[in-house]
């Protein structure tokens, strides 16, 4: 585990360096009248993963978690099929993207994890299957102004009409 938790921490950092250069190709600060620049969301993001990493690093030398401790096995078979199911669904979820967008994507995924992953209840499977992508929108169409694939115009496109009407 201790390895494992330092490892990670720097294949991340560098990955977060990565990211951060790479984002620097588009605008990563706000464009009046526009929103955020392309590269603003990454750029961000993988700044906060950077000081993440950086504070991984630090607990890893001073041996303050438990996992910078540990001897134990990284992954046992139980959690390395736990992450794959994960995996698995958020790829699907992305090809999903393009095909029935985001909007109808999300609550799909949502419903997968909390429901059958999570075991969690009907009611909050339910609540999480709406709230993911209302808020979703909320937060890139409208804060951002960034348009996320809506799949099928017909279907998905229509849903959200009202908040259009509201917002924009």
């Amino acid at each position: 585990m201790r390895k494992a938790e330092l490892t990670m921490a720097i294949v991340m950092g560098i990955f977060s360096l990565y990211l951060m250069w790479k984002s620097t190709e588009l605008e990563i600060g706000w464009i009046q009248g526009e929103g955020p620049g392309g590269g603003a969301w990454p750029f961000w993001l993988a700044t906060v993963m950077l000081i993440s990493c950086i504070f991984i690093i630090v607990n890893w030398v001073r041996k303050a978690s438990p996992p910078s401790r540990s001897a134990e096995v990284f992954m046992d078979r139980g959690t390395l099929i736990a992450v794959g199911l994960v995996a698995g669904s958020l790829i699907v979820t992305v090809a999903l993207f393009y095909v029935i967008g985001v909007y109808g994507a999300l609550p799909l995924f949502m419903i997968f994890y909390v429901r059958f992953l999570g075991r969690h209840t009907w009611p909050v499977t339910a609540a999480m299957a709406t709230i993911t992508p209302v808020a979703t929108f909320f937060f890139f169409d409208i804060a951002l102004k960034i348009t996320l694939p809506k799949g099928l115009p017909i279907v998905e496109e229509t849903i959200f009409y009202p908040l259009y009407k509201i917002f924009l």
